[in-house]
Parts: C-alpha cells; sequence; structure tokens
C-alpha cells in the first residue's frame, strides 16, 4: 500500500475522532491498567508453566514494588492428538490450557475478581525425539504468554475501584 497525503489525512482524522469520544489509553496516565503497574504480587508458581506464566506477567505488569493486590493462577494443560497416520502414530498435538485467577485486595484480603481463560497451541511430532521436545516446549512457552496476556486483558477491564 503506497502512503500519501490522502491517507495521512484520514489517519489524523480517525485518532481525533476516538480521542473526542473519550478514548483513553489503557496504560495511559488516566489508564484503568495503572492501578496494576507494579502493584499485583503473583502467587508463587509450582511447575515450569506457573514460572513461565508468573514471568510473563511480571514483563508485563512490572515487579510488585509495593504489592496492592495478589494473584493466585490454577493452571490445567491437556494435550491432544490432531494429525494421526494410518499406523496410529500422532504427528501433531495440540496444547490445551485453561488458567483459573483470582485477584484479591492485600489490604482487606477480599477478591476483587475472578475468571477464567483458555486457549491453544499446537506443535509437529515428525521430527527428531529432540526436535519434539524442543517443540513441545515451545508451545507450552507460547500457551502461557496467550494466557497471561488474557489474563491481563481481563483484568484491565475488571473494576477496581471498589479496592481499597
Amino acid at each position: 500500500m503506497r502512503l500519501n497525503r490522502r491517507t495521512f489525512v484520514l489517519g489524523a482524522v480517525a485518532l481525533a475522532g476516538l480521542s473526542a469520544c473519550g478514548f483513553t489509553p489503557v496504560y495511559g496516565p488516566q489508564g484503568e491498567a495503572r492501578a496494576l503497574l507494579n502493584a499485583v504480587e503473583v502467587d508463587a508458581p509450582r511447575d515450569r508453566e506457573g514460572y513461565l506464566l508468573v514471568r510473563h506477567l511480571e514483563e508485563r505488569l512490572g515487579q510488585p514494588t509495593g504489592p496492592r493486590f495478589g494473584l493466585s493462577i490454577a493452571i490445567q494443560l491437556n494435550e491432544e492428538r490432531m494429525a494421526i497416520t494410518a499406523e496410529n502414530v500422532a504427528t501433531r498435538f495440540n496444547l490445551l490450557g485453561k488458567a483459573t485467577y483470582a485477584l484479591r485486595d492485600l489490604a482487606s484480603g477480599e477478591v476483587v475478581t475472578t475468571g477464567t481463560v483458555e486457549s491453544f497451541t499446537g506443535y509437529s511430532t515428525t521430527g527428531t525425539t529432540a526436535a519434539t521436545q524442543a517443540a513441545s516446549r515451545d508451545a507450552n512457552e507460547r500457551l502461557m504468554v496467550i494466557l497471561g496476556d488474557k489474563i491481563i486483558t481481563r483484568l484491565t477491564l475488571a473494576d477496581l475501584s471498589a479496592a481499597t
């Protein structure tokens, strides 16, 4: 696509329209997510998947300097065979993930919001054993990033004003 003055002007008008209708960036000065930045202490992980999820959440929300909220997460994973040869050998797997979370106010101990997010990733098993193990680990890591992003999206949409 070739950019020209008309495209630029239309883009500027669209941005002006968004700001006129009350649009504010979620992480901006008045954004809803500011209450979460450096304020969420995620419970310690119990396994590799939990570690990957906590690491991603802390990368996005920051290390808690004065935690205001505590976040508990329970992860469920399942694998399902997808591509199966005539010899009944699976050549592709889907990794299904579900994360149930609860955000609590640390001062009062009350639960502010809860929810469940789900997603999946896939990987191939047609390479060597080492390649299959690497593909499985990569699929696991990608799934934790997806679940983490979905949790953050839900938290930024939650009404945190009731928390002290």
